[in-house]
């Protein structure tokens, strides 16, 4: 069953950090649209971002977020600069999508907002129906649900998006590659960032605030430049360039999709 929710004006109930979307009560429809449907149990299923203590980060991010294997490795999710707007790195990724693009973990909609002012027509997708929500309120298009389900328009679109460190979704790079292969037209564009470091890890992770754990263990991949244009290769993908932020701290990769 699909709800709907609506960009909050200041009146009216929207279902918020730690609701349940399930049992709230949708208002009337007047404005920005956000479509909140049963989200299915995949590698990467929502239970880990649903949990109330993540949500709350969304909409008011405090404390250190991190995932963490138990086994002393963590990396941090930088979720305050996740929740706030497109960065000068954002822009340079931003500036590089073609035609219609859809945002794999869309997270709180800082790309889907931005790209949208720049005149895209844009798709956010997220398994956390709080991130959904807030890139609504934000103004923008989003939909709760798994990149390995159905999505909106497969086959067709000309820019995908995994930002943030997504190609951990799922813990499979390849499998994740393969299922974008599947959303973009041919010759479409897939933009990612990759880790810093020259890395290929697959993790079973939980979310951490502070020192709790706040989430199930699930899956999760650690993939750097040249271990995804490997990944790519063997994906149906061929590199077309490489770049880092200025400071160094972030980098990139755009991908072609091959016939």
């Amino acid at each position: 069953m699909t709800r709907f929710f609506r960009s909050p004006s200041g009146e009216g109930p929207v279902a918020g950090p730690g609701d349940d979307p399930q049992s709230s009560t949708a208002p009337a429809h007047t404005g920005t649209e956000v479509r909140v449907g049963a989200v299915d149990r995949d590698a990467d299923g929502p239970e880990p971002w649903i949990s109330a203590p993540y949500t709350r980060t969304i909409h008011a991010p405090v404390g250190e977020v991190t995932l963490s294997d138990g086994e002393g490795w963590s990396i941090p999710l930088d979720v305050a600069r996740w929740s706030g707007g497109a960065d000068t790195a954002d822009h340079a990724v931003l500036e590089r999508c073609k035609g219609r693009v859809l945002d794999v973990g869309c997270g709180a909609g800082r790309l889907v907002e931005a790209l949208a002012r720049r005149g895209h027509t844009v798709l956010g997708i997220d398994v956390s129906p709080a991130a959904v929500i807030s890139t609504a309120c934000r103004g923008g298009h989003a939909r709760s649900g798994s990149v390995f389900a159905p999505v909106q328009d497969e086959g067709s679109w000309d820019t995908a998006l995994l930002i943030d460190g997504n190609i951990g979704i799922g813990g499979d790079p390849r499998r994740l590659l393969r299922r974008l292969h599947d959303l973009v037209r041919p010759a479409g564009l897939l933009l990612v960032e990759t880790s810093p470091r020259e890395v290929d890890e697959r993790r079973r992770v939980t979310i951490h605030v502070g020192r709790r754990p706040v989430s199930p263990v699930f899956p999760w991949a650690t993939v750097g430049t040249r271990a995804l244009v490997r990944h790519g290769r063997l994906s149906g993908w061929a590199p077309v360039e490489q770049w880092a932020s200025l400071s160094g701290e972030r980098h990139f990769a755009v991908l072609r999709a091959c016939a």
